[in-house]
């Protein structure tokens, strides 16, 4: 047996924790570019108790709140143009995968220049990376705890990863108690990204002893907390598990990375008319890829089935998208079949760690037209 497993990232987690924002960030930095969306953070309180504790450990701030669900190259860079004139020394990120993602892009901006030519590169790492702390508002993506940022460089029409050592946050900052205002809409999307996660990290081909143990803790607690916390259950035990759940699941994609899913999601980025979240992208095309997959990751996938409750793993994942909402095909979405051919021919990254040997472009057609409605 032989596997490698990295993560520099220091995890804090736990209910009321933002309040250590500003005590965990003051020895990495003493001004600090907060990243975040457009108006959630605002709106529930997080944004105005994120400042309050960086300005209490005396750590100066500036604001960037322009970051669009599927951040693009362009807004990275209006943020860098922001760190550089306010002589920001430390990114945080506040919110869900788009701002920790555009948090981390902003990082490495400061260090490498425009972002639109690091869309879809593998950076080398610099001697003084600036530090990054993320602090997620959804129960999703693991971007706290991941080496890449999926960024829009729309002058390519292309959507995939900024990928290196630097983008890894230094500090990851989990409180399960800023996921309490999530809509439940927004909650399911980014909880089918943290099954997403658990599933790929625990078939992929780069998988080892450790990622599978992350994805299995991650599946253990989704396919009920999920569903409840999307009926409305906002108790304490419900808002720890999928916090939980989906720091497990990006630790594990961390360091096994992820499978064809997501290469075709991100694929979807080529098709500027059509706006459609990381989330509910995945969730159109998983049926058609575990029916695929199964075969060569029969025994591992049988156990997701039985972690989910179901008779195979193809109907117990449907079951649970149709349980949370998250059902759709394609076309439900606005995609036409002329769309498709765009999506399969800009699906860029390794598709050699999908359990599925020679996961090329005739696979990538079958899994669209299938999953298209």
């Amino acid at each position: 047996m032989r596997f490698d497993f990295h993560l520099p990232t220091a995890i804090h987690f736990g209910r009321g924790r933002l309040a250590d924002l500003g005590a965990l960030t003051g020895p990495l930095g003493r001004a600090a570019l907060v990243v975040c969306g457009r108006s959630s953070a605002r709106r529930t309180g997080v944004l105005d108790a994120a400042l309050a504790s960086l300005s209490a450990a005396g750590v100066r701030t500036a604001v960037f709140d322009r970051v669009s669900p599927d951040p693009r190259a362009s807004e990275v860079d209006e943020a860098v143009a922001l760190a550089r004139a306010e002589g920001s020394d430390v990114v945080v990120g506040l919110g869900g995968g788009s701002a920790l993602d555009a948090a981390k892009a902003v990082a490495v901006g400061l260090r490498h220049g425009p972002c639109g030519p690091l869309v879809g590169r593998t950076l080398e790492p610099v001697a003084d990376p600036v530090p990054v702390v993320a602090v997620p508002t959804t129960a999703g993506s693991g971007a706290e705890v991941t080496k890449g940022a999926i960024i829009t460089d729309t002058g390519r029409d292309l959507k995939a990863g900024i990928r290196g050592a630097d983008l890894f946050p230094r500090v990851a900052l989990v409180d399960p108690r800023a996921l309490t205002p999530l809509p439940p809409e927004v909650a399911a999307e980014s909880g089918f990204d943290a099954l997403a996660h658990a599933i790929e990290g625990y078939v992929a081909r780069k998988s080892s002893p450790l990622t599978r143990l992350h994805a299995l803790e991650a599946l253990r607690v989704l396919g009920t907390a999920l569903p409840a916390f999307t009926a409305g259950d906002r108790s304490e035990p419900v808002l720890d598990s999928l916090a939980l759940a989906a720091l497990h699941g990006g630790v594990s994609v961390a360091n096994a990375s992820t499978c064809l899913p997501h290469r075709v999601q991100q694929a979807m980025g080529a098709v500027p008319g059509v706006r459609i979240s990381h989330g509910r992208g995945l969730a159109a095309v998983y049926p058609a890829w575990l029916a695929r997959a199964h075969p060569h990751a029969r025994e591992r996938l049988d156990h997701v089935a039985e972690l989910l409750g179901g008779p195979d793993v193809r109907s117990a994942v449907l079951g649970l998208m149709s349980a949370i909402g998250v059902h759709a095909p394609l076309k439900a979405h606005g995609f036409t079949e002329e769309d498709l051919v765009v999506v399969a021919g800009s699906v860029v990254g390794n598709v050699d760690n999908d359990p599925i040997p020679d996961a090329g472009d005739e696979l990538v057609r079958e899994v669209l037209a299938e999953s298209f409605g």
